[in-house]
């Protein structure tokens, strides 16, 4: 019905910058919240940015003034900027949506997870 397809990460620097990106596809008729999780090695998943249809955004405090949340409704893309990146964000980075389908049903859908790793 519906699919969330990552991509954009790998390998960077510490200060380094990377940009996620997100499709959503399938007989989508509209998505509300679109999100970011990640989760790291011996750790549990945790919210990253979420970023509502109309705009509103929401990060962790461990990513504020670093990661910027944005998106582009027309694509069904939802994008992660990461600029001064550190060692602690690594891990695998998942796109999370609520889409409606053509037939009116809800769907919230996980990516597959896309890796960053930032390390020198």
């Amino acid at each position: 019905q519906v699919q969330l397809v990552e991509s954009g990460g790998g390998l960077v620097q510490p200060g380094g910058s990377l940009r996620l990106s997100c499709a959503a596809s399938g007989s989508i008729f509209s998505i509300g919240a679109m999100n970011w999780y990640r989760q790291a090695p011996g750790k549990q998943r945790e919210v990253v940015a979420m970023n509502t249809r109309g705009g509103i955004t929401n990060y962790a405090d461990s990513v504020k003034g670093r990661f910027t949340i944005s998106r582009d409704n027309a694509k069904n893309t939802v994008y992660l900027q990461m600029n001064s990146l550190k060692p602690e964000d690594t891990a695998v980075y998942y796109c999370n949506a609520y889409v409606q389908t053509t037939d009116r049903e809800w769907y919230n859908p996980w990516g597959q997870g896309t890796q960053v790793t930032v390390s020198s």
